[in-house]
C-alpha cells in the first residue's frame, strides 16, 4: 500500500478499529464491502484510497477493500471518512447510527 500514512499510523488505526469498533467494521463490510453474509470483520490496512479488511464469510476469511469517498491526505481525515462509511452503512441497513461522541 502506498500513501501518506506511515506504518505506525496504519497499525494504530487498525488496532483502534479492531479493539473499539469491530461491529462498525462489520456493518461497513456487509454493506459497502459487498459481503452481506459476513460474520466478522478485522481491519488489516489502509492507504489514501481505501481501507482493507479480513472478513469472515461462511467460516472462510476473505480480503475486502472498501474505497474511501475521496483520496485522504491527512491522518485526521481517516476518522472522518470511517464515520461517514459507518453512517452510510447504517443508512443502507435502515439502522440508526450511534450519536457522535
Amino acid at each position: 500500500m502506498t500513501g501518506p500514512f506511515a506504518p505506525d499510523v496504519v497499525a494504530a488505526v487498525c488496532r483502534h478499529m479492531n479493539d473499539d469498533h469491530a461491529e462498525d467494521s462489520l456493518l461497513i463490510c456487509r454493506t459497502l464491502g459487498g459481503q452481506p453474509a459476513a460474520t466478522r470483520a478485522r481491519a488489516t490496512g489502509l492507504d489514501a484510497e481505501g481501507m482493507e479488511f479480513a472478513v469472515t464469510v461462511h467460516d472462510i476469511e476473505v480480503p475486502v477493500r472498501v474505497p474511501f469517498a475521496h483520496r485522504l491526505t491527512e491522518r485526521v481525515q481517516i476518522r472522518q471518512e470511517v464515520v461517514r462509511m459507518y453512517r452510510e452503512a447504517c443508512e443502507r441497513l435502515g439502522l440508526p447510527p450511534r450519536p457522535a461522541g
